[in-house]
């Protein structure tokens, strides 16, 4: 079983770029594999996620052709042949492994085929709740049986055929439901809208429009008219904050520190992070050079002595990523950190409340759970600790960086799941603790004191 081992660090210099971003991938799969030509995506995530989506399109019929792989990972270049909106049947049921997102995603294309098809995951994807994806296409005119042993649950069996748009007012704030949504409606005859209770990921509407496909917002109700075409073109992945996020973290907490990350996604939406990091005292700065379509720059990282804060509501749903790693630079700060109205953590890969809290406990942390969250009281020594990732690879990249903080040694077990978003991180993280310079993997760069 894969392992991290991990020991504090006195100071962190580095300058590198993170791996492709895991939510736009998917999108740029999704999207070419339905444009009506030949596309090329380039530093796409060769995470087992995306990688279970690429296969997906092409077990529908799109053709992909690989142009450059990362050794060890998977392809990070190649063209994807459309199918100008024309899906064949698969032959067998699709995998999505791990990827709720994937799964969610490939629902909403699905639901509009005139054939039948079955997707199915790991496990703990099997876990997941999927009723809020199916409630809104069923009522679009899907049928959708779901499989699972749980009620609600994957796997999925989806009997395609012509749906009917709709309006649909989502319960709760999800990126996922508002693009399954969007996607299913692509493939009706009208227009179809989708309200969001709070904000949550733009990537599909941007990337949408990339493929010049319109859609309309008006406040958080998002538009698309049916019956238009995603007109082939080439798009390239930029590197993804959420996997920054622990390495932001990781400087920011730690005076006298200096990082900086290249080329990553700047987009509005995912930012938050970057707020809650400032307001907590970090110093940060951020440069973007490309503005149009999804933003990308360079974010500077210089350590100081961080504080407690309270995370906002409506800053929750752009979070939900990030708040296992917020919660370790919260064990790290001075004072108290209350994260509220995050229930969603309940289902995601692992119940990552309770983890996130019985792993900051296991170090020595001061964190009190809620239904909802938890309050973690900061500025108490971290203690190296044998920790389970329970096969989530938030979980275990959070608890990789709080063992860089920690006294003694911190072993983080059942690792192998991380590479579902981050292949590279064990290398980029080697690097950091042996100061090493290691221009292999997604360039890192790096001139470190451990």
């Amino acid at each position: 079983m894969s392992e991290f081992r991990v020991k504090s660090i006195e100071t962190l210099h580095a300058e590198f770029r993170v791996p492709g971003d895991k939510s736009m991938s998917h999108r740029a799969a999704i999207l070419a594999g339905l444009s009506n030509g030949s596309c090329t995506i380039t530093n796409f995530l060769p995470s087992e996620d995306c990688l279970n989506t690429l296969n997906a399109m092409q077990a529908l019929g799109a053709e992909v052709e690989v142009l450059e792989e990362l050794e060890g990972y998977g392809p990070v270049a190649m063209t994807i042949g459309g199918r100008s909106m024309q899906l064949q049947a698969p032959v067998e049921p699709i995998d999505c492994g791990n990827s709720g997102t994937g799964m969610r995603l490939l629902a909403g294309l699905l639901a509009a085929q005139p054939f039948t098809s079955e997707l199915f995951g790991d496990a703990s994807l099997s876990s997941r709740p999927m009723g809020r994806i199916t409630k809104p296409l069923e009522e679009m005119g899907a049928k959708i049986e779901t499989l699972g042993e749980k009620p609600g649950c994957a796997p999925l069996r989806i009997h395609g055929g012509k749906l009917n748009p709709i309006r649909y007012e989502m319960p709760m704030a999800s990126a996922q439901v508002k693009s399954a949504v969007l996607l299913a409606g692509l493939f009706t005859e009208g227009r179809t809208t989708v309200t969001q209770p709070a904000e949550t990921r733009d990537h599909t509407e941007r990337m949408l429009e990339s493929f010049r496909v319109r859609t309309i917002r008006d406040g958080n109700a998002i538009t698309i008219y049916g019956d238009q075409m995603p007109q082939a073109c080439d798009f390239v992945v930029p590197g993804d904050i959420s996997s920054a996020a622990f390495w932001l973290v990781a400087a920011a907490a730690l005076p006298g520190s200096r990082l900086m990350i290249k080329d990553v996604g700047l987009n509005p939406t995912r930012t938050a992070i970057i707020n809650v990091l400032v307001r907590m005292g970090a110093h940060i700065i951020v440069a973007e050079h490309q503005t149009e379509g999804e933003a990308i720059g360079n974010i500077e990282v210089h350590g100081a002595a961080l504080k407690g804060t309270s995370l906002l509501p409506e800053e929750i749903p752009n979070l939900i990523d990030e708040i296992p790693v917020i919660a370790v630079a919260a064990a790290l700060a001075e004072g108290t950190t209350i994260i509220r109205n995050a229930r969603e953590l309940r289902v995601k890969e692992t119940d990552r409340i309770a983890t996130v809290v019985e792993n900051l406990r296991l170090m020595g942390g001061d964190v009190t759970e809620f239904e909802d969250g938890m309050e973690v009281h900061g500025g108490k020594p971290l203690i190296g600790a044998d920790l389970d990732s329970y096969g989530d690879h938030r979980i275990a990249m959070a608890f990789a960086i709080a063992g860089l903080f920690a006294s003694g040694e911190t072993v983080v077990k059942n690792t192998e799941c991380v590479n579902t978003s981050y292949p590279g991180f064990r290398k980029h993280l080697d690097a950091i603790r042996h100061e090493r310079t290691n221009p292999g993997d997604f360039e890192m760069k790096t001139l470190v004191r451990a």
